[in-house]
């Protein structure tokens, strides 16, 4: 009986599976990789700088007392010779006036004069009269004469006070907050305002010597005679949120000399800025097209990684094991980068997938445009099954009573 009972258990044992078995091997992982490619790739240079007026006109005031309206809407584009301040005009009012007084006294002194030299001239021939008394006659005549422009000097120099009292702007231009009050006593130092020409903008940014030098060798050999905006707008100009500004713009100005602590010069390039968008003090970054390399080796960015300042890079060997080694990168252009060492054209490096690998590990790789083909047909399935669903479902309406969907039932009960 026993033996029987040990049979009939071995034979369940075998034919359940119950026993231990091989463990099952695991499938290597899929990555995604494609091929280091070689082509000619356009070079770009890079610079940070800042937005500044094109013109930018500090305002303050030509004469000193108490600011009386403020004539203008912050912030907004003004007209040359739009008024901006008004300051009390009383007391140039009355400056004006006192010297307008003035010049009417010198005026009839020298009427009273000419006619005293008028009479002693015939008095003086005839004998009447001393010659002295004659040349007396004439010397305050002169005297009336220099008292008359003296007098009209400070009309004219009080009528300039009351109409500085009226502060226009100069130029045409974005004018800013206001820095004065209603009410402060102002004077020639303080400043109010500043008005800013905003169309063109400017953009300065620094480069380096190398570049510089570069830069006069493709101009020929001269730095200093204007010809750096001949290059017309080749500069591409990109904001704050990597968003780039559609207008080009032009190199005009080349600095004066180096900084010695930075060992760069100052450059002003030139963007149109219609309707006044961009405004003085913006982040710029600043790039321009400075040549072509030819045959250069490519791989996205996303194939390389960063780590402790060295460039990995990850390939897949004819065996389809991974290797991982580093790589020396060049500029960058749009989404890949330039290798100048470490890899060779028709190599395989991955793309997606590097989390899961390491060096040595076999690996299923899958070519790029296969992943977009099967993304594309995954999409498509995905569509067709919505569309599928939104067929089947029934409107309670549609079914002629009130009575909702069970499933609605549920969720409400």
């Amino acid at each position: 009986m026993n033996r029987c009972a040990a049979a009939w258990v071995m034979g369940c044992s075998v034919w359940l599976g119950c026993g231990p078995g091989e463990p099952e091997a695991v499938p290597p992982p899929e990555v995604v990789v494609t091929d280091v490619v070689q082509r000619d790739v356009p070079l770009y240079a890079h610079w940070i700088g800042t937005t500044e007026g094109y013109n930018n006109a500090s305002i303050r005031p030509q004469v000193k007392g108490y600011l009386l309206k403020i004539d203008y809407r912050q912030g907004t584009v003004m007209k040359e010779g739009e008024l901006l301040f008004s300051i009390d005009p009383r007391e140039f009012q009355a400056s004006l006036e006192s010297a307008q007084g003035q010049l009417g006294e010198a005026q009839a002194n020298l009427r009273k004069t000419r006619t005293h030299v008028k009479r002693y001239r015939p008095l003086a021939k005839q004998g009447a009269i001393s010659q002295q008394e004659l040349d007396d006659a004439v010397q305050n005549m002169q005297a009336a004469e220099a008292s008359v422009q003296s007098a009209q000097a400070s009309v004219d120099q009080a009528r300039l006070n009351l109409s500085w009292t009226k502060i226009t702007s100069p130029i045409q231009g974005v004018a800013g907050i206001s820095v004065a009050q209603v009410g402060d006593l102002v004077t020639p130092e303080t400043l109010l305002t500043t008005v800013s020409q905003l169309d063109p903008i400017k953009v300065n940014f620094p480069i380096s010597q190398q570049s510089y030098l570069k830069l006069v060798r493709e101009t020929g050999g001269d730095s200093g005679d204007g010809k750096l905006a001949s290059a017309g707008p080749i500069l591409q100009l990109y904001l704050a949120d990597d968003s780039e500004w559609p207008e080009r713009g032009t190199p005009f100005v080349l600095g004066r000399q180096v900084d010695e602590r930075t060992g760069t010069i100052l450059v002003e390039g030139r963007f149109p800025n219609p309707k006044n968008v961009l405004r003085p003090g913006q982040f710029a970054r600043v790039r321009a097209r400075v040549g072509e390399e030819k045959n250069a080796l490519v791989v996205p960015q996303r194939a390389v990684s960063d780590v402790q300042g060295m460039s990995m890079i990850s390939i897949v060997n004819s065996d389809d094991v991974v290797e991982v080694k580093p790589i020396e990168v060049g500029d960058a252009t749009q989404e890949d980068w330039v290798v100048t060492k470490g890899l060779k054209a028709g190599e395989r490096v991955i793309v997606e997938g590097l989390q899961k690998v390491k060096t040595g590990m076999k690996v299923k790789p899958v070519a790029a445009s296969d992943t977009k083909k099967q993304d594309k047909k995954d999409i498509q399935d995905n569509d067709n099954k919505d569309e599928k669903a939104a067929s089947l479902r029934i409107d309670p309406a549609d079914r002629g009573d009130s009575t909702p969907p069970r499933s609605f039932m549920y969720k409400m009960s």
